[in-house]
């Protein structure tokens, strides 16, 4: 288990036990007949922790990047896919005109 699937999870934890905490706090002020106008400001704090956490799980679990060459030989599709079904010719793109000799400024 890396470092950043661990730090999700404790994000998703801390998450979880604040929207515990708000819906303890939503029953508590419904038994003592009170107006719920927000939660406190502990929840809150968890809130930002927990999202902060997942976040940075989510930017450390995925990896490094791997730059993608244009001129390989594995990007090129040699064969066309064996179902030609589902393969589309007629759409709006044969609206717009082929020469387009626009000009950017």
């Amino acid at each position: 288990m890396s470092l950043g699937f661990a730090v999700g999870v404790l994000g998703v934890l801390i998450l979880s036990h604040a929207a515990y905490s708000t819906i303890q706090y939503q029953y508590l002020l419904k038994i003592t007949d009170e107006q719920f106008s927000g939660p406190p400001i502990n929840v809150v704090l968890e809130l930002i922790a927990g999202m902060a956490f997942c976040t940075l799980a989510a930017l450390i679990v995925p990896g490094k990047f791997l730059s993608i060459l244009p001129h390989s030989d594995e990007n090129r599709v040699v064969t066309l896919p064996a179902n030609l079904d589902f393969m589309i010719f007629n759409h709006r793109g044969k609206a717009f005109p082929l020469d387009m000799d626009l000009k950017f400024k």
